[in-house]
């Protein structure tokens, strides 16, 4: 029987994290495989439905890459994301899966290390939760 693998997605920004990421990638910095990044413009819109259906259709994760206190479109980005974040993990409670599977984290445009740190983390701890149940 083969390791499960869990299969992330990640929500990064255009102008914020992205560039984190991919010096990430630039710099040979290790992180799983399963890693697949969405870049939107802005993380407060992200939509609680977007990733209770990424859960519900494959993957295992879904990492929010919230733009923090650099946002330029809207001052209250971080509070925004996080009540995304909040309503996703609510959505997910009720759909007897674990709220555990949605995390977020500020990610900057140098943050390749965290970025790393985030991501091995959030698979080790996806990979002692097992597979989501997917759609029926």
């Amino acid at each position: 029987m083969s390791e499960f693998n869990p299969r992330i997605l990640v929500f990064s920004t255009d102008n914020v994290s992205d560039p984190g990421i991919d010096l990430a990638g630039r710099n040979k910095m290790h992180y799983p495989a399963t890693v697949f990044v969405i870049t939107v413009p802005c993380s407060s819109g992200i939509k609680p439905a977007w990733i209770v259906h990424a859960l519900e259709n494959g993957f295992d994760g879904v990492f929010i890459a919230a733009d923090g206190s650099d946002c330029a479109l809207v001052s209250d980005c971080t509070a925004r994301t996080a009540k995304t974040a909040a309503a996703a993990q609510a959505a997910l409670k009720e759909r007897s899966l674990e709220p555990a599977r949605v995390k977020m984290a500020a990610l900057c445009s140098v943050c390749a290390e965290s970025f790393q740190k985030h991501m091995k983390q959030f698979s080790e701890a996806l990979r002692k939760m097992g597979p989501a149940k997917k759609a029926a």
